[in-house]
């Protein structure tokens, strides 16, 4: 009867806590309306109000170090005169490259308190890529935890110029930030040592590839972070009582900012997972009393996959707050784990605007209600297929969708005589720029590119339908097709390469296909060899197709549709097939009978 009831609950879309949907809206706009009432009130200061409430309350849990508010004041404060000391405070960068851990939060909480920029650099980055990112930030300083220092080594003959590293938890007494930060006062901070900190001035630095080339660094504001913390929080009518289990990577902007400070804005606690594990997902979930988790898509699908489990069942679970849950499993993810609420929403970490599905209709990423439409207008506008140019009318103005059309989602930007929200762009001036569009519906406006299609039902509830360009989702992440292809170019007997996302039936997103022009020296294994120390493993292709010579336009550009339309088929390509296998990272040829398993299910990638 209960999981009945759940069931119909779910499916009608049964407001939180009982709250109607306008008053979720309120709760949200409440926590985040006057902001620069306080501009010297950053989320720092929400902490360590936290703590002189409630010094004794966890505030963040982990397997193997834990943080009552009290704890993590403490640090907070450790970290910002540590910073101070360095120079940080004068608006200068310092990179982390850390594992899920209570310190991530504590390290970029103190240092941007004072003033410092942390760059949260993505651990499953290697070589090249890893050393990009570390660049791009011109940080003088890098705090490596042991976990990856033979990265940060592998990174280092890529530097461009090579930062001071800080070590935590390697034992060196070189530099050593464990017996640097032991040895700091952690009580509350001067005026003097807090400095002129605003809530406009940057505090992070957060990594999105974009639509195209190498990973941009993108510009978090403390303004962001609050309004971030604060929407959520009301958004999920977060409470002291609530535990939020949190299994995504903490250098993304949801796992690492969104969904921690949505708790710690509240006063409740955050249960901080090394890394998602299906296997174990329950028994923490249990284990810790979690009454939320944060998901993607992803997660949900791999936890369907899992035996039955006494644990699933057991649960305290009220809320499940995420992003990329498809309708096709959203209520079979529901009704088995008997998840009363499911709060889907769409945003991106340098976007505008977001989108949220307050009233739980499967497989919609949310909608703008009419109240809120003045305050982050957005839109769908036609664009072709091909170029994923925007379509112009003959008065040289994009053109909107109609409701059941696809198009690339933009948000306008808002300025001193108009209505929308502020896009704060890239360390990288042309970067930023590339992803703003003029003239879309008036001479002069500029909005904002999502890089996401989406097509908008009579309703006004927006569903994701793909990216625009040649960047795919996979597992999560977006995967520049230029640095898989540059990457893929410099291995031994590879003479050319595209590569490209193809649909895989049953799973998120699409995997990445490579076809090739290769000579007679190619090898799988050292292809193989070469691309683990490249790139991060969700961005390897899972499928090969080698060719005899690739398509290009007049300009030299790659024509790729073809190959997307044919994907990883035999019975339609004559070229050799490969699947990597999942667990050794092998390439097999792909007959008939493989590619049944593949659609089937039953070959995971």
């Amino acid at each position: 009867m209960q999981e009945a009831v759940i069931q119909q609950a779910t499916r009608r879309g049964a407001p939180l806590r009982g709250r109607s949907a306008a008053k979720t809206w309120l709760q949200a706009i409440a926590l985040t309306a006057r902001l620069e009432a306080q501009p010297h009130r950053l989320f720092a200061d929400i902490v360590e109000e936290w703590a002189q409430r409630q010094p004794g309350r966890p505030a963040l849990l982990s397997g193997g170090q834990s943080f009552t508010y009290g704890e993590l004041s403490d640090q907070i404060n450790r970290y910002a005169r540590w910073a101070r000391r360095l120079g940080l405070h004068a608006g200068r960068t310092v990179c982390l490259l850390m594992p899920n851990r209570p310190h991530y939060l504590a390290c970029w909480l103190g240092v941007s308190r004072v003033g410092g920029t942390v760059a949260l650099i993505n651990t499953s980055l290697v070589g090249r890529s890893l050393a990009h990112c570390i660049d791009v930030a011109h940080a003088d300083h890098i705090i490596i935890a042991a976990d990856c220092v033979d990265a940060f080594e592998g990174a280092r003959p890529h530097l461009h110029r090579v930062p001071q590293s800080w070590n935590l938890g390697t034992g060196d007494p070189r530099n050593d930030l464990d017996a640097a930060l032991a040895a700091i006062e952690p009580g509350p901070l001067s005026s003097a040592e807090r400095g002129d900190v605003t809530i406009d001035e940057r505090a992070l630095l957060i990594y999105t590839s974009g639509t195209t080339g190498l990973p941009k660094a993108a510009n978090v504001s403390h303004r962001r972070i609050l309004t971030w913390g604060g929407w959520f929080a009301g958004l999920t009518d977060a409470s002291t009582d609530d535990r939020l289990y949190d299994c995504l990577p903490l250098h993304h902007s949801v796992g690492g900012v969104a969904a921690p400070c949505s708790m710690l804005r509240a006063g409740g606690s955050v249960v901080i997972a090394e890394k998602f594990s299906a296997s174990s997902f329950w028994d923490d979930i249990v284990r810790f009393d979690c009454t939320v988790f944060q998901y993607i898509g992803e997660v949900c699908r791999y936890l369907l996959k899992t035996p039955v489990s006494e644990q699933e069942a057991r649960h305290g679970l009220r809320l499940a707050v995420g992003n990329g849950l498809r309708g096709d499993i959203w209520e079979a993810f529901a009704s088995r784990f008997a998840i009363p609420q499911i709060l889907e929403f769409y945003a991106a970490t340098e976007g505008n605007f977001s989108l949220f599905n307050i009233e739980g209709k499967p497989g919609a990423i949310g909608r703008i209600p009419p109240v809120l439409a003045h305050r982050f207008p957005a839109s769908i506008i036609k664009v072709d297929a091909d170029s994923g140019s925007p379509l112009r009318s003959d008065a040289g103005l994009c053109i909107a969708c109609a409701p059941g059309e696809t198009g690339e989602a933009v948000g306008r930007i808002g300025s001193a005589d108009r209505d929308g929200a502020p896009f704060e762009g890239y360390t990288d001036p042309a970067e930023t720029e590339k992803k703003i569009l003029r003239d879309v519906f008036t001479d002069g406006d500029a909005w904002f590119r999502t890089g996401d299609l989406m097509l908008r039902d009579e309703q006004g509830y927006l569903q994701f339908v793909d990216r625009v360009g040649d960047t795919f989702r996979w597992k999560g992440e977006n995967v520049a097709t230029s640095e898989v292809n540059d990457a893929i170019r410099d291995c031994p007997g590879v003479i050319d390469a595209s590569t490209y996302g193809v649909a895989v039936s049953g799973a998120d997103g699409r995997a990445g296909m490579a076809t090739l022009v290769v000579d007679r020296g190619f090898d799988f294994g050292i292809f193989r060899e070469h691309l683990s120390h490249r790139l991060p493993p969700y961005a390897v292709p899972a499928f090969v197709r080698l060719s005899p010579v690739l398509e290009a336009t007049d300009t030299f550009k790659q024509k790729k549709q073809r190959l997307i339309r044919e994907g990883f088929n035999p019975s339609v390509v004559d070229d050799p097939l490969f699947l990597r296998d999942a667990a050794t990272g092998d390439y097999r040829s792909i007959d008939r009978a493989v590619y049944a398993r593949i659609v089937g299910g039953e070959i995971r990638l």
